[in-house]
């Protein structure tokens, strides 16, 4: 019942989709026929948006149903559900394994046009009408057009659900139950979080892709609609840059390495159109200001999108396995198709349209605004491309010779620590510079004290001992982006104080007046504290690895463990062996650390999963993991401890970059403003 509900939802989902594509076609690219049949074709497509999300959500729920419910006739619960399991981790398996994984992606897409579409509700198109021929008037054929363009990739996505990836697939005779999900996937409560903010970061790169289709179409990609796009690029970066955050704090909680990033292709596959949607939205503020780089930053748009599938393809078509599972799956080359077509019809629509994308500015300044901006994005682009060539070398190899060979965190750590510190200084110093001109006195000025505030710190970090280049320099880019900030805030709460403001008023009417550029600001210091975390952790982490026996101790850094006892406890879906460890810390006792190891009864390769005990602080975490145990011998146990000095930092440091980008987005009442058409 429940797998003959979800799949109607999906036809309905796909019919919607399809009909949500012509009219808005229709609307936007008709320029015979009366204006009243183009206007109730708008309206449709935005109608079907809503229908389309009406229909996926149910299809989610007939899915989500059927797992909580142990439905095993359903395929997909067959294969990931189980009667162990428990509800929390029940519920979150839908985005476990593939199909689900497509449903989820193809639901949030389904509600990010339907929010589109109700965001576009005034924009004109219920207007009076003149009942004249000649199609649309221009400024309103923008709204259908992006719901066109949205509907393409959703008939994708809906088609993949239909046909080769369908989750409702009925299981004649049911099984009497499952393996449940992976492991990893049940051993940590940040599998309902991290996720889903990737998704929502990946999915949401369609809006702006649809932007800049329905620009190009229309030939005009002037300012309105680059505000307009970069508002909903700047959301999805917000979800994506949580989703990167969530997953390495996962990583450190869950894996046992001790780290939050190891370069995984996985890991990669969010960074890249991470990177490419940071390119554009500082390149966008050169188009703004001075009408610059108008094919530039389409194809950034564009090529963030692509970045998400090809994302999406990577991790999900079996390719990392091998590339000969690739080559016998049916998903992955109907993604790397679709991938290709969508590439192929961009890069035709900007060449037919390349006569509308010269830019009339010029930059006149070799020290300027423009050019930081310029180099920002040289050097977030080559950066992507990097971690791509590293990320793919391995298959390149494979598909080429055979041979099986990995590229680790060494090459990446080589290209990107460079990369990522001239982009901090960059943080600091295209602020200051004004736009068109050369660096005055002010500006001067100001590099000079930030340059001042930057030497101090790095001269601390020499005196408590650190001696490696790379963070030391991180360390005089931080306080000399620190300084620039602070006093970008300073001078403007001083301006607004002149007029009668209180220091607390003038600090709120910034973000008020201007949110977009102050909570940017926001947004790099939270890079910045992270980079500050990065930095005192490569330098001051410590750790052993020790076999230790009933009450005996092992110092590492400024901590002390003490070994108490081993115990067992069995749950409904894992066995359970922990160690149990008293923690002191310059001879206080800080409490007791219970690192695990999990044995799940329904996983088929019965591989003991650890879970790493974390004693945090504002200055270090002491971090456990349970290396080995002996069935015969209860006596002793194997441990690893890790002392991570400014884990707590980088945590923090996400979370601010969260609170700048909603603070950039966030319609402050002092400058609300009702939806205008698109020019």
């Amino acid at each position: 019942m429940l797998g003959t509900l979800g799949y109607a939802s999906l036809v309905a989902a796909f019919l919607g989709a399809a009909i949500g594509c012509w009219c808005g076609l229709k609307a936007g690219l008709d320029r015979t026929s009366d204006e009243r049949v183009l206007r109730v074709c708008a309206l449709a497509a935005r109608r079907a948006a809503f229908f389309t999300f009406g229909a996926m959500s149910a299809a989610m729920l007939a899915m989500e149903a059927a797992l909580l419910s142990h439905d095993f006739s359903v395929e997909y619960v067959s294969r990931v559900g189980s009667l162990e399991t428990p509800a929390y981790y029940t519920a979150i398996s839908l985005w476990s394994s593939l199909d689900g994984s497509i449903l989820f992606w193809a639901w949030i897409l389904s509600g990010f046009v339907a929010l589109f579409a109700y965001s576009r509700r005034r924009d004109g198109t219920g207007s009076p009408l003149s009942g004249e021929r000649g199609g649309l008037p221009h400024e309103l054929r923008n709204t259908p057009l992006v719901v066109a363009s949205c509907c393409i990739v959703g008939l994708f996505f809906y088609g993949l659900l239909l046909g080769p990836a369908n989750p409702f697939g009925i299981v004649d005779p049911p099984p009497t139950n499952g393996p449940g999900p992976n492991p990893l996937l049940q051993n940590h409560p940040l599998m309902g979080l991290h996720p889903p903010m990737l998704y929502f970061g990946f999915v949401g790169m369609t809006v702006p892709f649809a932007f800049a289709v329905a620009g190009l179409i229309r030939g005009n990609v002037e300012t309105r609609w680059l505000r307009e796009s970069r508002r909903w690029m700047i959301a999805a970066w917000a979800f994506l840059t949580m989703g990167i955050i969530g997953g390495g704090w996962w990583s450190y909680e869950v894996l046992g390495w001790g780290g939050a990033w190891a370069w995984d292709p996985v890991e990669n596959a969010s960074l890249l159109p991470w990177l490419t949607a940071t390119a554009f939205l500082h390149s966008s503020m050169v188009q703004e200001k001075r009408g610059m780089l108008k094919t530039w930053n389409l194809s950034l748009m564009i090529g963030t999108f692509l970045l998400t599938l090809f994302g999406t393809f990577l991790t999900r078509s079996g390719v990392l396995d091998s590339v000969h599972s690739f080559t016998e799956g049916v998903i992955g080359p109907i993604f790397l198709a679709f991938i290709a077509l969508l590439s192929l019809a961009s890069l035709a629509l900007i060449g037919w349209r390349s006569d509308r994308l010269h830019a009339p500015g010029r930059i006149e300044g070799a020290v300027s605004r423009e050019t930081a901006f310029l180099f920002n994005n040289l050097l977030l682009v080559g950066l992507t491309f990097t971690v791509l060539l590293g990320t793919m070398w391995p298959l390149v190899v494979e598909a080429t010779s055979g041979d099986r060979i990995s590229v680790g965190a060494p090459y990446f750590n080589q290209v990107s620590s460079p990369v990522g510190l001239a982009l901090l200084f960059l943080m600091g110093i295209g602020p200051v510079l004004p736009w068109r001109r050369g660096a005055g006195a002010a500006a001067r000025g100001a590099l000079g004290r930030a340059g001042a505030a930057g030497a101090v710190v790095a001269a601390a970090a020499l005196a408590l001992g650190m001696r490696e280049v790379i963070p030391v320099l991180t360390l005089l880019a931080a306080g000399f982006v620190i300084c620039t900030i602070v006093e970008e805030f300073v001078r403007a709460i001083k301006a607004r104080s002149l007029a009668g403001r209180s220091t607390v008023a003038a600090f709120l009417e910034l973000f008020a007046r201007s949110g977009r550029r102050y909570g940017g600001y926001v947004v790099h210091m939270g890079v910045v504290v992270i980079a500050l975390a990065i930095s005192v952790s490569w330098t001051w982490k410590t750790e052993r690895e020790q076999t230790l026996f009933k009450g005996q101790r092992l110092a590492v850094g400024e901590y002390e463990i003490e070994f108490v006892e081993l115990w067992t406890r069995e749950e409904p879906h894992r066995f359970v062996v922990g160690a149990s460890f008293d923690a002191y810390r310059g001879g206080s006792l800080l409490g007791r650390q219970d690192p695990r190891l999990n044995l799940y009864v329904r996983d088929p390769s019965q591989q003991l999963i650890a879970t790493p005990a974390v004693a945090s602080s504002l200055s270090s975490d002491l971090y456990l993991t349970l290396m080995a145990v002996d069935a015969d011998n209860l006596e002793h146990a194997t441990v690893k401890a890790i002392v991570n000095p400014g884990m707590a930092w980088l945590w923090a440091g996400g979370g601010i970059m969260g609170v700048g980008a909603l603070l950039a987005i966030v319609p402050w009442g002092f400058r609300r403003r009702r939806a205008v058409p698109l020019e």
